[in-house]
């Protein structure tokens, strides 16, 4: 797809800036985390101007890419599956948190840390068009925007982090933190971090680019009214603004800590005394199993197992581990 030219961001859009930068950053690493960040864009915008010039212009732009890159993609699962589109938003996220998590706990503070957590909490942002997160996730981004403004605070003070959570603890972590995360997205970096969706060790230099999966991403177009009408006012009436108002898909993605509750090398009993599982749980095993391909696409076995041991262990036993 060529290259996304849009409207200068407002003022009174700035919180909408970071996810378009973070948009533009994606765009030939992985066209579909840009689709679904400029998607988290406009409905974002949408709720906080639709009115002023400044911002019809941005608004109109980004619904014209939208469509046509839903047009250009209609083959694309991730485009055209939220369940899909989820999966694979959610696993480039959880990569990155993965990737700073590790360096943070073993002590490796720079520049890079920071701004991989930062884009992490950013994309866990991105995660809401498809719903409210689960609290594994909201869990995930809470902690990476808390440590991106922590060790941030600290490299800035010459002071010397301390690895991993505040007292061995995850829970209570990032209160400092408001609701849309300007602690970690005000910070100010003009480029986001560079990690490959492998997630190696990351040179102490200054990256200029993000991190990719597999690619795609979706939208249709909602009318604009001429000039001086109040179309975008009331953009949920129209049939087009249906895409823009993701349906709340169940989800969740495994934390690190999460552990198989199989033990390897054991196979679940089969036969008639298998669970009837819910349509919930049935969906839920048809996510591990999606999950498990999505990080093999990244060569990561050992995510790949855990996921598969998850959907076998909800099929053989009925409990979602």
């Amino acid at each position: 797809m060529s290259a996304v030219n849009l409207p200068p961001c407002p003022p009174q859009l700035k919180q909408v800036q970071h996810y378009l930068k973070l948009a533009s950053d994606y765009d030939k690493r992985e066209p579909v985390v840009s689709y679904w960040a400029r998607l988290y864009g406009l409905q974002t915008a949408l709720k906080i101007d639709r009115k002023s010039p400044e911002a019809r212009a941005l608004l109109t732009s980004l619904m014209d890419y939208l469509e046509n890159f839903k047009r250009e993609h209609a083959d694309n699962e991730s485009v055209t599956s939220d369940v899909a589109g989820q999966a694979l938003v959610e696993n480039v996220a959880h990569k990155l948190f993965i990737w700073a998590d590790g360096e943070d706990r073993a002590a490796r503070f720079n520049k890079n840390v920071v701004k991989v957590f930062y884009t992490a909490g950013l994309i866990f942002d991105v995660c809401e068009v498809f719903g409210e997160l689960t609290e594994e996730v909201a869990a995930q981004r809470k902690y990476a925007k808390w440590k991106a403004t922590y060790i941030h605070n600290c490299l800035k003070k010459g002071e010397t982090p301390i690895p991993g959570p505040m007292g061995g603890e995850d829970e209570g972590l990032g209160e400092d933190i408001d609701k849309e995360g300007e602690g970690a997205v005000g910070l100010g970096w003009s480029q986001p971090p560079q990690p490959h969706p492998g997630l190696p060790s990351v040179p102490n230099s200054d990256p200029t680019g993000l991190p990719s999966v597999s690619s795609s991403s979706p939208t249709h177009g909602i009318p604009m009214a001429p000039s001086g009408s109040d179309s975008l006012s009331q953009p949920q009436n129209t049939p087009a603004a249906a895409a823009y108002s993701h349906p709340q898909v169940p989800h969740a993605f495994p934390t690190p800590a999460a552990a198989p509750v199989i033990a390897p090398g054991v196979i679940p009993s089969t036969g008639d005394n298998l669970p009837k599982l819910s349509p919930d749980k049935l969906t839920k095993a048809q996510k591990y199993c999606r999950w498990a391909i999505s990080a093999l696409d990244y060569e990561d076995s050992k995510t790949a197992m855990s996921n598969l041991q998850k959907a076998l262990n909800l099929l053989s036993t009925g409990q979602d581990s």
